[in-house]
């Protein structure tokens, strides 16, 4: 088998209403997918997040990956990453993950399996929370409340919600009344999105230790590892984090700083499968969990794949509006708040083209 062509299509469509977290507001949803051809008519899909410099880099790339065999993964993530010149982080490496995850849904189709088989296969259910708690205008601390009580009621068991977007004071009543919304049994997780100073994170850590916290994710920014060692030892809460984090040598750093209990590395960042399956495989062999962020239709495969995989990050109906079209089919909760593993072959992904279309922006 080989390559014969790759190629970046993006689309963008608008948020209902601008959605915010610790740090930035998002308007509207940008999605991007590289479709990888082959002479066999097998065609892989990667995710991206596109953009002129994502663009740019997958166009750059495709004269090394035309006419190769797009099995030979180990091989062409080698021959893309020259972190010299590109792959050693920042948007050259989320190209290169991009095309990394297209080659390994064309590995499972041509194995004729589904991806978390292909990669080990440890379990077909995944334990699952719903991500959201953004702050919105006219959402206050009732409205914050019904939303994740209607996560619980889809059948989530446990749910994350976004800090650090205001003073310390309204995220520690915003998270109250959250707790007290969702009850003692469900699992809550907060997300600062790098907001804080160590200190100021230390200060939240604290005061919302009495809600009995999951974890308290990304509290400083990505680079300040001795800021994270300082915030895990000044709290019971396990610290999550890495979902900025490049490659299996940026989460080598990470574990030898003691940053954190649990590792947010996602595929679409890391450096695409190739990658994230070393970084799991770094993170066993230091006892560390894996739950990645973002993407549920990637990481339900890596989470189903390893023993170390903890739960899977979701998002629902409310977070996108073209929730539901994007793919021919839609993952969705289980009752008992867990998500099926597909079964089709490598990603089980079949883009709903027809919905996309009038998004399509490149």
């Amino acid at each position: 088998m080989k390559i014969t062509a790759v190629t970046l299509e993006e689309y963008r469509w608008p948020r209902v209403k601008p959605i915010t977290n610790g740090k930035h507001t998002y308007t509207h949803v940008d999605y991007a997918i590289v479709r990888i051809a082959t002479d066999e008519g097998l065609e892989g899909i990667g995710l991206g997040k596109g953009g002129i410099v994502e663009r740019a880099i997958v166009e750059s790339l495709t004269p090394l990956l035309i006419g190769q065999n797009p099995l030979n993964v180990e091989r062409l993530w080698s021959t893309m990453w020259v972190p010299k010149l590109v792959g050693r982080r920042g948007q050259s490496t989320r190209a290169i993950s991009a095309i990394d995850i297209g080659l390994w849904d064309l590995r499972g189709k041509a194995a004729g399996m589904p991806l978390h088989t292909l990669l080990g296969g440890y379990r077909d259910r995944v334990p699952t929370y719903v991500a959201g708690g953004y702050y919105e205008e006219g959402k206050g601390l009732r409205e914050l409340a019904a939303e994740m009580e209607q996560y619980v009621s889809l059948g989530a068991r446990a749910v994350k919600m976004k800090v650090g977007g205001v003073a310390i004071g309204e995220d520690v009543a915003r998270v109250k009344a959250v707790r007290e919304a969702i009850g003692p049994e469900i699992k809550l997780m907060v997300d600062a999105n790098c907001a804080y100073r160590h200190y100021e994170a230390i200060q939240l850590a604290r005061r919302i230790e009495p809600f009995d916290i999951f974890w308290f994710e990304e509290p400083v920014a990505p680079d300040d590892y001795d800021g994270h060692r300082k915030v895990v030892t000044s709290t019971v809460i396990p610290i999550a984090t890495g979902e900025n984090e490049y490659t299996r040598y940026g989460f080598r750093d990470l574990i030898r700083a003691d940053a954190a209990a649990i590792l947010n590395a996602d595929a679409k960042i890391v450096g695409g499968i190739t990658e994230f399956m070393k970084v799991a495989a770094l993170a066993q062999a230091h006892d560390l969990d894996i739950s990645p962020h973002g993407s549920q239709d990637v990481h339900v495969h890596l989470v189903a794949a390893i023993p170390n995989g903890l739960i899977l990050e979701f998002y629902g109906p409310s977070f996108d509006p073209m929730w539901g079209q994007i793919y021919e089919d839609t993952m969705a909760l289980n009752d008992d708040g867990t998500v099926t593993a597909p079964s089709g072959p490598g990603l089980g992904l079949t883009p709903n083209w027809k919905h996309l279309a009038p998004y399509r922006i490149g």
